[in-house]
């Protein structure tokens, strides 16, 4: 049996660094766009930087012409039009800043899904084997979606905070020392806090995505088996363990949230308690130096408002970047996983295919210490029907996963026409085979999509020809469409029909060998005759492998392998066996005996 799944692994403590140092270089083809628009916003930055000096040189010209009784309402204009004009245009260049940022962002969460469905497609078959698929579905949609949204608005925020933040303390330090120390001082205190809440958030954020690729888990798996657990009065049990997991993730997820939430209304009070003490101060200051201090006071108090603000925003952009360091360690530890080896440097091809397959001094075990296929011998000759058989596990799909080379053989070698397929690419292996599996699969499209699936140049004429064949023309014409009805949930199909079209799909492939693994366990006994009869006819002169349980529809194979714990323990025809009187005599008659 293969190894039990589990969910991608804990992110251990010291990631932070080493997850956003893979981030950056992964991203590295677009931080030319992203430093360009982060210069583009950097303008609407600097108009808020000058305004409060602005605001002041307004605040002086008001009280000197109160004082003087002579206003200069020219410069007063012109001061007015050019903060106008900062403003407008800095809303224009923070547009242009937002649309180049998201186009970008974009681009790297759609590069970032390419890559995983690429990766995908390298791994082998044993990841899927000892990985939850929601777990991986959670890597490519909540992991992904959340280093998008820090990239889009993070990124952005964190610097135009910092940006602000060096701006507004020069400014300060240029306008007045003694109130920009003041300031400094008071957000220097929230600063502190804000820091602590985020060291205690970050272990939270880690378990928060972790927690949700189980539940994702869970749920993708209840709903596939929602029948069993239907069948089996389950929705007690499967509703405690999904409260259970929820409980975990609602656990971490107020943590996190309330730790890092926290630190906005801390930065709140912060600022009030800024305010006042600029007041305080700026009152102190102007009974000394008269009324023209009020311009600096005002200034001060939107310098305070400024310095507070990035101050809540760069702790809030860092609170981001713990929840993006969690999900960008889920999807690079995805990508760091053991690939495929690569196989480009094989040329070795089958030009003329004969279909003679040998198994010499087969094993193979799923772990080391679990050996299911233990010195498989065998020889096929071209075109024989070749049945497999045996008792539950004792590694019949097995032995096919390893003809298929979805699995390697840990030693001994299989080889087709006398040439070893590990000589051949795997793409070259597969494309000899055509398969049915018991499990059936049909994506979402029309019917004729699914029967000529990356199947080409069949005519309409022949796919009709072969589905009559295999009789299942009649059930496709009652359908809504037909042919071009859309298989979703909308269309009621058994499971039986399902098979059926697993089935035709196969033989419309025309692969050179066929392997059918219980190919029609979900169809009556009375159509399993009619499609044996069908596919009999279509597989002449190809080499075939039948698994099978009910004994009775390999009567006709030409050999019959019989398998016992990874072990042939008989091989020959149904008759030859028979009349050994042996295992799979006993086999056959248990199928017969009578109650």
């Amino acid at each position: 049996m293969p190894p039990p799944r589990r969910v991608s692994e804990k992110a251990p403590k010291g990631t932070f660094k080493q997850s956003m140092g893979k981030l950056l270089r992964y991203c590295k083809k677009y931080w030319g766009w992203l430093i360009f628009s982060l210069i583009l916003g950097s303008v609407g930055i600097v108009a808020q930087i000058v305004l409060p000096d602005m605001l002041k040189s307004f605040t002086n010209l008001m009280t000197a012409g109160i004082e003087s009784g002579n206003t200069d309402y020219g410069s007063i204009t012109t001061l007015c039009v050019i903060a106008l004009c900062l403003i407008v245009v800095g809303a224009i260049f923070t547009y242009f800043q937002q649309y180049i940022a998201t186009v970008t962002t974009q681009k790297m969460v759609k590069r970032f899904r390419k890559d995983i469905s690429h990766k995908i497609n390298r791994l082998p078959l044993n990841y899927f084997d000892t990985h939850l698929h929601g777990d991986l579905l959670s890597v490519v949609t909540n992991d992904v979606d959340t280093i998008g949204q820090t990239l889009n608005e993070g990124l952005g925020t964190l610097f135009g905070s910092v940006l602000l933040l060096s701006g507004v303390l020069v400014m300060m330090f240029i306008t007045d020392w003694i109130l920009a120390f003041t300031v400094i001082v008071t957000s220097f205190i929230g600063l502190m806090f804000s820091l602590i809440f985020l060291t205690k958030s970050q272990k939270y954020f880690n378990q928060n995505q972790q927690n949700m690729g189980q539940l994702n888990a869970h749920i993708e798996e209840i709903y596939s088996g929602h029948n069993v657990v239907k069948l089996y009065n389950a929705e007690k049990q499967t509703t405690e363990e999904f409260n259970k997991i929820s409980k975990k993730l609602y656990n971490t997820g107020w943590k996190s949230q309330f730790l890092s939430g926290v630190m906005g209304p801390v930065m709140g009070f912060i600022g009030n308690l800024t305010y006042v003490a600029v007041c305080i101060v700026g009152a102190l200051i102007a009974s000394k130096r008269g009324i023209s201090y009020i311009g600096v006071i005002i200034a001060f108090m939107m310098y305070a408002r400024s310095f507070s603000r990035p101050l809540s925003s760069i702790a809030q952009s860092l609170t981001s970047l713990q929840s993006t360091a969690a999900a960008s360690y889920r999807v690079f530890n995805f990508f760091e996983s053991e690939e495929l080896p690569d196989e480009s440097h094989k040329q070795t091809k089958l030009k003329q295919l004969k279909g003679a397959v040998s198994f010499e001094h087969v094993s193979f075990g799923y772990l080391p210490e679990q050996i299911v296929i233990k010195d498989f011998s065998a020889k096929i000759k071209p075109g024989q029907k070749v049945a497999i058989v045996g008792p539950t596990g004792a590694g019949k799909t097995t032995l096919v996963n390893l003809l298929m080379r979805f699995y390697e053989v840990t030693s001994g070698d299989i080889k087709i026409d006398g040439v070893s397929i590990k000589d051949m690419t795997r793409e070259q292996v597969h494309s000899i085979f055509g398969m049915v599996l018991q499990d059936t699969w049909l994506f979402e499209g029309t019917i004729k999509q699914n029967l000529l699936y990356n199947t080409k140049n069949v005519s309409d004429k022949k796919l009709q020809s072969v589905c009559k064949a295999m009789g299942v023309d009649h059930f496709i014409k009652t359908q809504p469409n037909g042919y071009d009805t859309i298989v979703d949930d909308s269309i009621q199909l058994s499971a039986g029909q399902k098979q059926l079209l697993t089935i035709v799909r196969t033989i419309l492939a025309d692969c050179p060998m066929v392997i059918l693994d219980e190919a029609t366990s979900s169809v009556d006994t009375r159509t399993e005759i009619l499609l044996q009869n069908a596919m009999d006819k279509a597989m002449e002169g190809r080499t075939s492998f039948v698994i099978a349980h009910r004994l009775s529809t390999i009567k006709n194979a030409d050999i019959i392998l019989v398998l016992r714990a990874g072990d042939i323990v008989e091989q020959g025809t149904h008759e030859e066996l028979l009349a050994k009187n042996g295992f799979y005599a006993d086999i056959y008659n248990s199928q017969f005996e009578e109650n």
